[in-house]
C-alpha cells in the first residue's frame, strides 16, 4: 500500500511517500512545499500554493492513503490558527483528489517511530533514516510526514492482525454455538 504523509505547515508543509508491503516499508519520495509571505503574497494565495502542491504530489505518486498530522496548541493564538487553516487546506486538498485521510499526534508519531514520545526532531530524523534505509537524514517536516507513513504502517499491520484474529474467533463461535443444542 502506497502512504502519502503530511506535516503541514503555512510556511513549510512537509510531505512522505512510502511503500508498505507487510513488514516491509520502502521509500519513494520526500520534500516540502514552501510558501512565502514576502513579495505581498497573501494567506488565500499561501492556502492556494500548498492546495494545488499537494494535488500535484498526489497525481504524481498515486498514494492509496494519506496521513496528516493532529495540530497542537502554540502559544501564540495567531500562529495556532494559521497552522490550521494551513492543515485544513492540506486536508482538503487530499479529500478533493480523493484520499481516504487519517491523523496522528507528533506524539504517536515520535513514540511509533523513536519508541520515546518525547524524542527530538534529530531523533525522529535519525530513525526515520534508519528505518528506509535512506543514504542522508531527511529534513525536519519530510522526516516528520515521513514519520507518519511509518506510524500508519504498524497501526495498519497490528489492525490487519486484530481484524483476523477476530474474524477467526468470529468462525470458531458461530460454529460452536450452531451446533450446540439446548
Amino acid at each position: 500500500m502506497r502512504i502519502l504523509g503530511i506535516d503541514p505547515g503555512l510556511t513549510c508543509t512537509g510531505f512522505g511517500v512510502v511503500d508498505s508491503e507487510g513488514a516491509s516499508l520502502h521509500y519513494v519520495a520526500s520534500g516540502t512545499i514552501k510558501t512565502s509571505p514576502g513579495d505581498g503574497v497573501l494567506l488565500p494565495h499561501r492556502l492556494k500554493i500548498l492546495f494545488d502542491g499537494i494535488g500535484e504530489v498526489v497525481q504524481r505518486y498515486q498514494p492509496a492513503i494519506a496521513v496528516c498530522e493532529i495540530v497542537f496548541v502554540n502559544v501564540n493564538p495567531q500562529a495556532t490558527l494559521m497552522l490550521g487553516q494551513a492543515r485544513g487546506c492540506c486536508m482538503t486538498a487530499l479529500v478533493a483528489n480523493g484520499l481516504d485521510v487519517r491523523e496522528y499526534t507528533a506524539l504517536q508519531l515520535k513514540k511509533a517511530v523513536t519508541g520515546h514520545g518525547k524524542a527530538a526532531k534529530e531523533q525522529v530524523q535519525e530513525m526515520v533514516k534508519r528505518l528506509l534505509q535512506l543514504p542522508g537524514l531527511p529534513g525536519k517536516d519530510a522526516a516528520d510526514a515521513l514519520g507518519l507513513c511509518i506510524t500508519h504502517a504498524q497501526v495498519g499491520r497490528t489492525l490487519a492482525a486484530i481484524n483476523k484474529t477476530t474474524q477467526t474467533q468470529a468462525r470458531t463461535s458461530s460454529a460452536y454455538r450452531a451446533g450446540r443444542t439446548y
